[in-house]
C-alpha cells in the first residue's frame, strides 16, 4: 500500500468516526429537548375538546414554539382567562415534569358556519320579525364573538341601536322580547320580609325581562318594580 493510500484511508476513517460523534451528539442534545410537534399536537387536541360545540366546519393551524425548551414527560395544555375561542387565538402548553416551565403557542382557528345578518337596515327599538334577517355562511371566527348563530327565538328581540343592512346580528345589539307593555293591565307582585301581596295596576313603559318599569296601581300611586315573564312586576321592600 502507498503512503498515498494510507493517508487516504486515514482521512476516510476520520471523516466517519466524526460523523458518529455528530450524530451522537444531535441524538443527545434531541433527547434533551421537546419536540417541537408534539407541543403542537397537544395544543390543536386541546383546541379540537374546546371547539367542539361550535356549529360548522372546524380547522386548526397551531405554529410551532419560537425557543427550544426541556423535554416534558407531562403536558397540560390551558387558554388565557378572557381569551377567544376561535379566530386568532393563543395557547398555553405548561410542562409539570419533570421541569416546570410554560410556553404560548399562536393558532388560527376557523369555524366556518351560519351566522345570522340583518335583511335591510334596522331603526332603533325596532321589533325583529323573521322577515328582518336571514342565515349566511363565514368563518364565525371573523366576525364578532357574540354573532347570533341560531335564529330560531329571535323574533321578538328589540334593536338597541341602528343596524345596516347586511350586518351581523349581535346579541349585543339586542334586548330580549318585551314581557311587560305599556298601556297593558300589570300584576303588581309585593314581597317584603315575611309578606307577599298581589294587585294590579297598569303598565306606564314596555320592558323586557329584568328592566326596572313603573307601575300605576289602582289606587294611582306610581311604583317601580323588575319586569318579569307574563306582564308581571316585582316589588321588593
Amino acid at each position: 500500500m502507498t503512503a498515498g493510500s494510507i493517508q487516504a484511508s486515514r482521512r476516510a476513517r476520520n471523516m466517519g468516526l466524526a460523523l458518529v460523534l455528530l450524530g451522537l451528539s444531535t441524538l443527545v442534545q434531541a433527547a434533551g429537548q421537546q419536540n417541537p410537534a408534539a407541543l403542537q399536537a397537544h395544543a390543536e387536541q386541546f383546541l379540537k375538546t374546546q371547539t367542539g360545540g361550535q356549529p360548522g366546519k372546524v380547522t386548526i393551524q397551531v405554529k410551532p414554539p419560537r425557543v427550544d425548551l426541556p423535554a416534558c414527560a407531562a403536558l397540560d395544555a390551558f387558554q388565557p382567562v378572557g381569551g377567544r375561542r376561535i379566530g386568532q387565538v393563543s395557547v398555553g402548553v405548561r410542562c409539570l415534569a419533570p421541569s416546570v416551565w410554560t410556553v404560548y403557542l399562536s393558532a388560527q382557528v376557523s369555524v366556518v358556519g351560519p351566522y345570522a345578518t340583518t335583511l335591510q337596515s334596522l331603526p332603533a327599538n325596532h321589533i325583529l320579525s323573521a322577515a328582518d334577517f336571514a342565515l349566511r355562511e363565514g368563518d364565525l371566527g371573523s366576525l364578532p364573538a357574540d354573532v347570533v348563530t341560531n335564529i330560531d327565538n329571535m323574533p321578538g328581540y328589540r334593536t338597541i341601536s341602528a343596524l345596516a343592512a347586511g350586518a351581523p346580528l349581535r346579541s349585543a345589539l339586542l334586548r330580549s322580547p318585551l314581557v311587560v307593555q305599556q298601556g297593558q293591565t300589570t300584576r303588581v307582585v309585593l314581597n317584603g320580609p315575611g309578606f307577599s301581596v298581589q294587585s294590579e295596576g297598569l303598565a306606564l313603559a314596555n320592558a323586557s325581562r329584568g328592566d326596572q318599569v313603573r307601575v300605576k296601581t289602582r289606587s294611582g300611586q306610581v311604583i317601580s318594580g323588575v319586569a318579569q315573564d307574563g306582564q308581571q312586576v316585582m316589588v321588593a321592600f
